[in-house]
């Protein structure tokens, strides 16, 4: 069954796959293609509309949407939580030190593990916390130098940006479109800017909460309460 969040991801998917990224990045990965099994199995469980609120990502991570195709989609978290697993391919050019091993992969996605972890202490089921949230990526892609290190959209210049986002772009606001949000919050900076960016002009509450990841000082003195506290001052109850 083909869903409006199908549709849009598909579209998605063929719009960013066109596109070419020069030096550093030396690889460029695809999970809504390779691990479309997975992907849009979450988006038929749920990804059904409406919903009060959409959290928005910057884009995979290595551990996480690489491996599973599901935002902030640590592997345990995916299959032990939102009960959701399927085989996952490789992508065309695979980084010999960044191997897509699928649900197979034994790292842990730090961020996947601290966002999904906040919905399931706070919610108890997925059926509960999505009855209002959906979860979502704004860019697709994930960028990796030769070395393997991960290079994230906002680094990339400003010719190679401006096709991307435009996609991106679009794929949000017809998500926002079909889901009916009454707020759209950014995961991050990152992804908040390109809410605003994106959103402007639409009847919708765009704010921005804390990054999960490991990198940022706040985040690791606790991201779970930081996130709670930012979501409740945008007047989002729990």
């Amino acid at each position: 069954m083909t869903t409006p969040l199908i549709s849009i991801s598909r579209e998605l998917a063929r719009r960013v796959d066109r596109l070419r990224f020069a030096a550093p990045v030396s690889h460029v990965y695809l999970p809504l293609d390779y691990a479309a099994t997975p992907h849009e199995a979450y988006l038929r469980r749920y990804g059904q509309p409406p919903r009060r609120v959409v959290l928005v990502g910057m884009n995979p991570g290595p551990f996480g949407m690489v491996q599973t195709g599901i935002p902030f989609g640590d592997v345990s978290m995916v299959r032990d939580w939102l009960a959701l697993e399927g085989p996952v391919g490789k992508p065309d050019r695979e980084h010999p030190r960044r191997p897509v091993m699928g649900f197979g992969c034994l790292r842990s996605e730090v961020s996947g593990t601290r966002l999904w972890g906040w919905a399931r202490d706070r919610f108890a089921t997925p059926a509960r916390f999505f009855a209002r949230f959906f979860v979502a990526n704004y860019c697709p892609l994930a960028f990796f130098e030769a070395s393997g290190r991960n290079r994230t959209p906002d680094k990339l210049p400003a010719a190679e940006q401006t096709p991307l986002f435009a996609a991106c772009d679009e794929a949000l606001r017809r998500l926002v479109e079909a889901m009916q949000p009454t707020h759209v919050v950014g995961v991050g900076s990152f992804a908040g800017q390109r809410a605003r960016t994106a959103l402007h002009g639409i009847d919708v509450v765009v704010g921005t909460i804390l990054h999960p990841s490991p990198a940022s000082p706040l985040a690791n003195r606790g991201w779970a309460a930081a996130a709670s506290r930012q979501l409740a001052a945008l007047g989002i109850g729990m």
